[in-house]
């Protein structure tokens, strides 16, 4: 039975390897033959012996290398957010987190990993069916993105699209 277990847990890892997209619990589970709460424990004993698998709002997927960081300050109304996104995501970034600096409350943060237009449509949506209100609704459109590339050199890309669409708003800075 162990054996089994060592098995599949296997199994997930090529699956999650050979995935460029995350894969929901349910997937995983209906592909190995076995309940999602077994998927769930199996991830948990993946990530005990450190096997970089990160759970996202779509799923499992092994961490990517981090890469270059900075952090974009910007400025727009709700209806820009997915032309501002589009522009990270399709100059090779991956949008880590959006922060505002709220005069009350200090700085707030919210974690997206965002890195594909499909991941940019769901979040979108998920705004505009009122599941949520953006934080920028609170700082007037001025946030700030976390975002992780490969090179500075992206980041640079990034910067130059951000500003071509009107929406950088001040200096973006490497962070460590």
């Amino acid at each position: 039975m162990a054996n089994g277990g060592r098995q599949r847990r296997a199994a997930i890892m090529k699956l999650l390897t050979d995935s460029a997209q995350p894969i929901t619990g349910t997937e995983l589970s209906r592909r190995l033959g076995v309940s999602r709460q077994v998927i769930v424990q199996d991830i948990a004993l993946l990530k005990t012996g450190n096997a970089p698998i990160e759970a996202g709002r779509w799923g499992y997927q092994l961490k990517k290398p981090e890469g270059v960081t900075a952090l974009f300050p910007v400025r727009h109304d709700d209806d820009r957010i997915r032309d501002e996104l589009y522009a990270i995501v399709d100059a090779g970034g991956r949008v880590k987190d959006v922060r505002v600096r709220h005069a009350t409350y200090g700085e707030l943060r919210v974690a997206l990993t965002v890195s594909s237009r499909r991941e940019v449509d769901h979040f979108v949506e998920n705004l505009q069916a009122g599941q949520s209100t953006p934080l920028t609704r609170l700082t007037k459109g001025r946030h700030f993105h976390t975002v992780i590339a490969e090179s500075s050199e992206v980041l640079e890309a990034i910067a130059n699209e951000l500003k071509d669409l009107g929406i950088l708003d001040g200096h973006w800075k490497l962070l460590d």
